[in-house]
């Protein structure tokens, strides 16, 4: 039996999440779904220029798995490319160091990683929580703007 999935630290959330070939319609082309911490992946080592460890480092994993998931983004956004499909950017097994709630029945703060629900708190289940921080991709997700798949 393989062992879970551990939960990869990202930073960055883009604006924009769909991306398609252009004078190409939504319906007529098939897509290739880039996964939040892929993207991460390629923005840390490519855009960045940190070395492999930092990136690994940064993400929360070992060397290995950071290769795994930058080999699996550079491979996903060729095809797109060569091919003329849609890139959309969804989805994955991610947490973010920036989005932290309080609880406002028991007083708690903790982080939410996105399969979980923000609404709830995990201490007393309590509904009565708040988002800690009110400024970009963390104010955008607490407000419904941002949904993963």
């Amino acid at each position: 039996m393989p062992r879970p999935t551990k939960f990869r630290n990202v930073e960055f959330f883009p604006k924009d999440t769909y991306f398609v070939p252009q004078g190409k319609h939504k319906c007529e082309i098939e897509e290739v779904v880039l996964k939040v911490e892929e993207l991460e992946a390629m923005r840390l080592k490519d855009i960045e220029g940190l070395k492999q460890e930092d990136c690994a480092e940064k993400m929360q994993v070992s060397r290995q798995t950071f290769q795994n998931i930058i080999d699996s983004a550079r491979k996903k956004v060729a095809i797109a490319l060569t091919e003329g499909k849609a890139i959309s950017i969804s989805g994955g097994n991610y947490t973010t160091r920036h989005c932290k709630f309080k609880c406002k029945s028991c007083g708690i703060t903790y982080e939410v990683n996105y399969e979980q629900d923000k609404h709830k708190c995990p201490e007393c289940g309590s509904e009565e929580v708040m988002c800690s921080k009110k400024a970009g991709f963390c104010k955008r997700w607490c407000n419904g703007q941002y949904k993963d798949k």
